[in-house]
């Protein structure tokens, strides 16, 4: 617009003020762009990790709209979610293991003591009861008996049964003894708990963080590495601690090696050129290693109890969770199945989304294997 005297009548701040609002606007716009998913051939070298995965990626976006993706659908949620649920799963198992599983290993040996011991040998114990917990009713039916204990031990288990062991008589207490036996150490069950959380939860931060530059992306690559490691490692701690208990040399010398290894494999994968896309392979067979090393003390532990039935169970438990490890590393290391549908798997299906499944599964078994080895230690010590 012209006034009188022929001159723009408009305000030259003004007209600064709308470039400068255009100007913000048009970055804020950019910003918006670069928050985009893109494709594998956008992506700056150190992100590129998979071809076969073609598009849904992450790149360099900031801190805050990376912790957001994590409810957002891209090719890592999947990765993500796979491992943070089954971090709150082990959590929740460290938490049961702490305050129920000395309860039910008890209970058990409650139940195999009621089917073995005479039912005269019930009526002394029935009366020793009643002149140790007044309260009790009288019960001469062993069945019927058992159930009030069962209610008494179940929370929580060890108060009861120490009071029961100090008021029963000696010629009792010789026969109950299945029932009062104190509880092993537990140390070694919950560090592979600890080890399994690390893992998993190191796992998803890793596989939420690292598309937000190079440095973050190095430094959660290595903890996502020692995670494996860790993981590994513990898991050998129960069944090699319990089923050696008994060998201090044996025990020591299995435990040592296992934790030697799990810190060389951490050391090693401190490298910067492990990260590398063609050393996926050699990643996998390192940590497939550190799996096939437990083979002879599991060997070993049915040489030594071959008679006993929780030895071939527990192997059992070991061989599946074996299996799940394997199968695992061997689809990771291959990259199927999108290698043979490349695109077709970015959001879901894809091998490193198989191999967390797989992950958490074959750490859910060893957990249940490790629950065998209480009860029978518990039950019968060295």
């Amino acid at each position: 617009m012209m006034n009188s005297h022929g001159e723009s009548s408009v305000d030259p701040w003004e007209t600064c003020d709308l470039l400068d609002c255009k100007e913000g606007k048009a970055k804020k716009n950019w910003k918006k762009a670069k928050w985009h998913l893109v494709e594998y051939q956008k992506l700056p070298l150190y992100l590129r990790d998979n071809e076969y995965i073609v598009g849904y990626y992450r790149s360099e976006w900031p801190l805050k709209q990376i912790l957001l993706s994590i409810f957002s659908i891209h090719n890592e949620t999947l990765n993500v979610w796979t491992h943070l649920i089954g971090f709150f799963l082990f959590l929740f198992l460290t938490i049961y293991t702490a305050m129920r599983v000395p309860a039910v290993v008890h209970l058990d040996s409650l139940q195999r003591f009621r089917d073995m011991l005479p039912v005269a040998d019930w009526h002394k114990i029935q009366e020793q009861l009643l002149s140790c917990f007044p309260s009790m009713p009288n019960i001469p039916d062993p069945h019927r008996l058992m159930d009030v204990l069962k209610i008494k031990m179940s929370w929580p288990s060890m108060d009861f049964l120490t009071s029961l062991s100090a008021c029963l008589k000696d010629d009792v207490v010789n026969k109950v003894a299945p029932i009062t036996v104190q509880a092993i150490t537990r140390w070694p069950i919950f560090t592979f708990l600890g080890g399994a959380m690390f893992c998993l939860l190191a796992s998803s931060t890793c596989h939420l963080l690292c598309c937000h530059s190079e440095r973050l992306s190095y430094i959660m690559l290595r903890l996502d590495y020692a995670g494996i490691a860790a993981l590994i490692s513990t898991s050998f701690y129960p069944p090699i601690y319990y089923s050696f208990m008994c060998y201090p040399f044996l025990c020591n010398l299995y435990l040592g090696f296992i934790t030697v290894l799990g810190i060389a494999t951490i050391v090693i994968s401190l490298l910067p050129v492990f990260e590398k896309p063609k050393f996926r392979s050699f990643r996998a067979s390192l940590f497939f290693g550190m799996g096939i090393s437990g083979v002879a003390p599991v060997f070993h532990k049915l040489i030594l109890f071959r008679d006993k039935p929780e030895a071939v169970q527990t192997t059992g438990y070991e061989i599946l969770m074996g299996l799940f490890y394997g199968f695992g590393a061997l689809i990771y290391a291959k990259r199927v199945p999108e290698r043979w549908k490349p695109g077709k798997f970015d959001i879901a299906g894809h091998s490193h989304q198989l191999f967390h499944v797989l992950v958490v599964a074959g750490a859910y078994t060893h957990y249940l294997d490790g629950l065998v080895y209480l009860r029978w230690r518990d039950l019968e010590g060295c």
